[in-house]
C-alpha cells in the first residue's frame, strides 16, 4: 500500500488550529478599526443641521486623545476568547456543508453550492459564537471611560465581568440580542466571502498551472478582495445590529419591534447615510482581516499537512 493511499485527510483539529491562529492574528491587527467602527455607528454626530458626521480618522484620534491608545483595543478579550471556536466552526462547518453539497459523481462543488455552504457556515457561527461575543464586545467598546485614570471604574471591567453583569441584570437571552441580524450579516458575509475566495483561488491556479500551492501573498490579495464583498452588501444590517446590541431591551417589545424602531429613528433623525456609518473602518478592518485570516490559515494548514505526511514517511521507512 502506498503512502498516498494513507494520506491523512484535513480533519477538524486542523481547522481548529489553523483557524484559531489565523483569527488571533486578525484580531490583534484589526481590533482598533473595529472599535472605531462601533463608535461611529453609535455616534449621533452630524444630527445638528449644518454639521457633518465625524469621520473615522477623527473618531480614532478622539478616542486616543480622551482615553489613551489602549482604548482602541477595548473588547479585545471578548474577541480573542471567541476566535478559536468561531474560526473552527466557520472553516469546519463550511467544509462539511461543501462536502454534503458536492456532486456525488465528480465530488466537486459548483459555485452555487459553495455560496450556500458559505451561508450555512455564517449562520452556524453567528448562532454558536458570534452573537454573544459581539454583545459583550460592543458593550465594552461603547464605554467612553479613560483608561488613563485608574480611579474611574467603568460599568464593565472586562469581558468576564461584562458577561456576569449582563446575565445577572438582563438575563442570558440578552447575550443573544440581535441574533437574527447577526445571522443574516454573517450568512451574507461568508456566502460572498467563501464564494469569491474559492473562485479567485481557482482562477489563480488556472493561470499558474505549474504552482502546486499559491504563495502567501496571493492568498492575502485574494482574501483582501473577497473580504470586502460582505461589508458593502450588509452595512445597514450591521449598523442596526450594533445599536440593538448596545441598548437595553424594553419590557414587552419583541426583537422585530426594536429593530423596526431603531431603523425608523435612524431614517427619521439621521437620514439614509446613517445606515452606512462606520463603513470605511469596517471595510478597512474586514478586508485586511480576511487577507490575514486566509493567508495564515492556508500556511498553518499546509504546515500541519506536511507534519502529518512526514509522520507517515517515518512510519513507512521503519
Amino acid at each position: 500500500m502506498s503512502r498516498g493511499d494513507n494520506k491523512t485527510p484535513v480533519g477538524f483539529a486542523t481547522h481548529i488550529t489553523a483557524g484559531g491562529i489565523a483569527g488571533a492574528m486578525e484580531a490583534l491587527c484589526c481590533q482598533p478599526l473595529d472599535t472605531i467602527k462601533v463608535r461611529m455607528q453609535l455616534s449621533k454626530s452630524g444630527m445638528t443641521p449644518g454639521t457633518k458626521p465625524r469621520g473615522f480618522i477623527a473618531t480614532g484620534a478622539q478616542i486616543v486623545q480622551r482615553e489613551t491608545p489602549l482604548a482602541l483595543y477595548k473588547g479585545l478579550g471578548a474577541v480573542l476568547s471567541g476566535i478559536v471556536p468561531k474560526m473552527a466552526i466557520r472553516f469546519g462547518s463550511f467544509e462539511k456543508y461543501k462536502g454534503w453539497l458536492a456532486n456525488n459523481e465528480t465530488g466537486k462543488t459548483n459555485v452555487g453550492m459553495i455560496f450556500i455552504a458559505g451561508l450555512g457556515a455564517g449562520v452556524t457561527e453567528a448562532v454558536a459564537v458570534v452573537t454573544p461575543m459581539e454583545v459583550v464586545k460592543i458593550r465594552l467598546q461603547a464605554q467612553s471611560h479613560s483608561l488613563a485614570d485608574p480611579l474611574e471604574i467603568p460599568r464593565y471591567r472586562n469581558a468576564g465581568h461584562a458577561v456576569y453583569t449582563i446575565v445577572r441584570e438582563e438575563g442570558i437571552s440578552a447575550l443573544y440580542r440581535g441574533v437574527s441580524l447577526t445571522a443574516l450579516r454573517q450568512a451574507t458575509n461568508q456566502g460572498a466571502n467563501f464564494t469569491c475566495y474559492q473562485e479567485l483561488k481557482k482562477f489563480a491556479h488556472k493561470k499558474q498551472p505549474d504552482l502546486v500551492d499559491l504563495p502567501s501573498w496571493q492568498h492575502m490579495i485574494i482574501g483582501l478582495i473577497s473580504g470586502a464583498m460582505g461589508p458593502f452588501s450588509n452595512a445597514p444590517i450591521d449598523t442596526i445590529k450594533t445599536r440593538l446590541q448596545k441598548a437595553t431591551a424594553e419590557p414587552g417589545t419583541s426583537a422585530f419591534q426594536r429593530i423596526r424602531a431603531i431603523a425608523s429613528e435612524m431614517w427619521r433623525r439621521e437620514g439614509f447615510n446613517s445606515f452606512y456609518k462606520g463603513i470605511t473602518p469596517r471595510v478597512l478592518r474586514v478586508a485586511p482581516g480576511q487577507a490575514v485570516v486566509f493567508a495564515v490559515y492556508e500556511r498553518v494548514r499546509k504546515v500541519i499537512e506536511n507534519i502529518q505526511e512526514s509522520s507517515l514517511d517515518d512510519t513507512y521507512s521503519e
